[in-house]
């Protein structure tokens, strides 16, 4: 992508919150990713989550960058990764890595703004920006992204479960959407006979973290020698019953101290 590109796919989210990059990423690496996470799928035995925002016949594999080392191609990609950085900056993090496989017969997910729980007021400074990759074609009839152009430009968040004007996210196989965290989308609803299986590669503004790195600072037999509230304030915890999980757990469920803390998807 030269500059000139680069510059007009900045002033698209800038006005409408997102922009799509149309066929970028390499046919070979689309249809390997398309076809490891069928493997993962049945290995793990991954099954719909079962609740409101999730979906019920959406199948959701978390914490890609463990699974193997294909999906280390993904947050790097020179295709999609300036983009984000032209909304972010190169501080950036990556924020979390999933597949979203919206299974025929699952209905349109509620319209959210991905920043939605961070408690800033709007419009503010962009602190998320995600993407997602069309491992298949995204169709208004197989569950595309809706959208509401605009919107990451509102000065507030959506209701949750409100009904909005919105446009399909339509793209061929191999594009990436891009949008800034404060735009209000959600999955569509897929009315096809196919699966439509897409890659949330999401990023962070790079000053969403602690000063000194806790987690990787302090040895996680030491955590387990600390109290809860202690551990909890290293970042052995989840913010708002969500930011700061690990596959839909908290930290401290991993380091065999913790109670269980419900996700805020399990509400809905």
């Amino acid at each position: 992508m030269d500059g000139s590109q680069l510059r007009q796919h900045l002033d698209r989210l800038a006005q409408d919150g997102y922009t799509i990059l149309e066929r970028v990423i390499e046919a070979d690496l689309i249809d390997a990713l398309a076809e490891d996470l069928v493997a993962v799928e049945r290995r793990d035995a991954v099954v719909p989550a079962d609740n409101g925002f999730e979906g019920r016949a959406t199948v959701r594999i978390y914490n890609l960058l463990a699974k193997g080392p294909l999906y280390q191609r993904i947050p790097v990609h020179p295709e999609v990764l300036p983009v984000v950085e032209g909304v972010l900056d190169p501080g950036c993090l990556v924020s979390s890595l999933s597949s979203i496989s919206i299974c025929p017969g699952e209905s349109a997910q509620p319209i959210h703004a991905d920043d939605q729980l961070i408690p800033l007021g709007k419009p503010h400074v962009a602190t998320v920006c995600n993407t997602m990759w069309a491992l298949t074609d995204f169709t208004e009839e197989n569950g595309a992204t809706r959208l509401v152009p605009g919107s990451h430009l509102a000065d507030r968040s959506p209701d949750y479960g409100g009904e909005y004007d919105t446009v399909a996210a339509e793209m061929p196989k191999g594009s990436v959407l891009v949008w800034n965290g404060s735009l209000w989308h959600g999955g569509g609803a897929n009315r096809s006979s196919q699966r439509r299986v897409g890659i949330a590669m999401n990023y962070c503004a790079g000053f969403i973290r602690q000063q000194e790195n806790q987690q990787l600072g302090i040895p996680p037999d030491l955590v387990r020698t600390f109290p809860p509230r202690l551990q909890e304030l290293v970042g052995y915890g989840i913010y708002n019953g969500l930011i700061g999980h690990i596959d839909k757990k908290s930290p401290a469920e991993l380091l065999g101290t913790g109670a269980v803390q419900p996700l805020v998807w399990e509400y809905t």
